[in-house]
């Protein structure tokens, strides 16, 4: 697939907007996409501080799946698969591939978690098998299922339709898509302000000037306190940094996506051969985007355990990302005490996977200034009222 030389216009920001959208991530990208394409509203900014998709967009896993164990959870991720399934027909070949993904058991715990997880996802709608090791090893023939082994697979649940796709794929065709429909990508453009008058966002203060705004969301990652706080918003996140790196190329020998919480490594195999992995948060609150020593140390220990067929692997690149987490490992979606400033936030590392998903709802949100029924639970109440959705079990090694 050839690749023009521009898919977006990057353009100069004019005085005002009806919405200005902070962050042109995936889920910026996505919600400015959805605001034309599913409610008509094209006089739309998408303002970066660097360049488009440039920070945790190019900087994940890209795992997919849907698999979580609650309602609340289950039903808007489940919704954004299902919007992955038809994407490649909207906005062009994003290179999905639904190669399954794993999650390991490894005690009787862990059984017990995952086959309750099978069942809850079964009840919602969600494809989800709970496979013996035999089973495990048929999928993932180079996993290591031996009884003996330091951390026996005792078995695993498996979601079929799960996958992977390509970050920068989906990023320029949501990007393309958009800016066809008449929405404004301005890039290198860092939101410095929220201005707030009488209770209600009038416009947000950047590097390049004053852009007023009726309407503004925030979808900033890991930054997302940092923005939310010239509103006067103190927001229930805290960021980390999440490691994640690649190896050389190697010829095609990992089918499926393999996660394990105990173990602590998520692995896969991408097109061009270089397996990708990802870990757990580095503790420590941090604005950093580079990986960590002890991180990369125990994220090899881990994959070498499940993959000792991986010993003679040698690690090409190390990364990290700005997560932001929340204390039920949930996200944020939807309105706040100011009015018309909504906020899209505390994805922890499930934000990749959710991008149509957050994208379409959040779009909703914005334009309706209500919720959508899906992003509904997610709201910046529940953490006053105590409705959380609590996710640690389900949400990723990382959490």
């Amino acid at each position: 697939m050839s690749v023009p030389d521009r898919l977006w216009e990057s353009r100069e920001p004019r005085s005002s907007y009806d919405v200005v959208i902070v962050g042109g991530g995936g889920h910026g990208i996505a919600t400015a996409y959805y605001l034309a394409r599913n409610h008509g509203i094209t006089d739309v900014a998408v303002l970066e501080k660097g360049w488009l998709a440039g920070g945790n967009m190019a900087r994940n896993t890209t795992i997919i799946r849907s698999n979580y164990l609650w309602d609340e959870s289950a039903g808007i991720y489940e919704h954004a698969l299902k919007l992955w399934e038809g994407l490649e027909e909207e906005i062009g070949d994003v290179e999905f591939r639904q190669k399954g993904v794993l999650n390991l058991a490894h005690s009787p715990q862990d059984v017990r978690d995952g086959v309750r997880r099978v069942n809850a996802n079964r009840l919602n709608g969600v494809d989800a098998e709970w496979l013996d090791p035999a089973q495990v090893r048929e999928i993932c023939p180079i996993l290591d299922v031996r009884p003996d082994a330091r951390y026996p697979v005792l078995g695993a649940t498996y979601q079929p339709r799960a996958g992977t796709a390509k970050h920068d794929r989906v990023a320029w065709g949501y990007a393309r898509e958009a800016s066809r429909l008449g929405v404004d990508f301005i890039e290198n453009c860092a939101v410095t302000g929220v201005e707030v008058a009488g209770g209600r966002v009038r416009a947000v203060r950047t590097t390049r000037g004053r852009v007023a705004a009726g309407r503004v969301a925030l979808s900033a990652a890991g930054h997302s306190s940092v923005v939310a706080a010239t509103a006067g918003l103190r927001l229930p996140v805290q960021s980390h940094t999440l490691q994640a790196l690649v190896s050389e190329l190697l010829e095609p020998v990992h089918p499926a996506v393999v996660m394990s919480n105990a173990v602590h490594v998520y692995v896969s195999q991408a097109a061009k051969g270089e397996l990708v992995m990802g870990a757990g948060i580095d503790a420590r609150n941090s604005y950093r985007r580079r990986g960590a020593f002890h991180v990369v140390e125990r994220q090899m220990a881990a994959a070498l355990e499940l993959f000792p067929i991986f010993a003679g692997a040698r690690v090409l690149r190390t990364w990290g990302g700005v997560v932001d987490v929340t204390p039920d490992a949930s996200p944020i979606v939807g309105l706040t005490p100011v009015e018309n400033l909504y906020l899209n936030c505390g994805w922890g590392t499930g934000g990749f996977k959710a991008t149509p998903g957050v994208g379409w709802c959040f779009a909703h949100t914005v334009a309706h200034g209500e919720p959508h029924p899906l992003n509904a639970p997610f709201t910046l109440e529940r953490f006053t009222t105590g409705a959380l959705v609590d996710e640690h079990g389900a949400a990723a090694v990382a959490h």
